[in-house]
């Protein structure tokens, strides 16, 4: 695992789930409260995948230059930034048009009336 990683998953746990996955977290709401549009998040999650490679790096001991560690890394960051954006939109659809529009589920929206 370590090899895959690039770092022990103890370090991958604490640094890039909880730590940087709630930035990646929070980057997702920003987006979606200032109305970017979603391809912004792969972005970001690029430059929180890199910051989260340089910390496992000076923090861990981790390789910098690891190939299938920073996809791997950027991808969870990617999948939490995604999940926060869209759950952010689909409460801010709901409650700034609430004449229009209803959650039809955690991520989707619907118009009023349309079965």
């Amino acid at each position: 695992m370590d090899a895959l990683l690039g770092t022990s998953l103890p370090a991958f746990i604490a640094l890039t789930v909880c730590v940087m996955g709630f930035a990646s977290f929070m980057t997702g709401q920003g987006l979606a409260n200032t109305w970017r549009p979603m391809w912004q998040t792969v972005l970001y999650s690029a430059l929180l995948g890199l910051a989260d490679r340089f910390l496992t790096w000076s923090l861990f001991e981790g390789e910098l230059f690891h190939l299938s560690g920073y996809v791997i890394h950027t991808l969870v960051l990617l999948v939490i930034c995604s999940i926060a954006y869209r759950l952010t939109l689909t409460h801010k659809m709901v409650t700034q048009y609430p004449w229009i529009y209803q959650r039809s589920g955690p991520f989707t929206w619907r118009r009023k009336g349309a079965d």
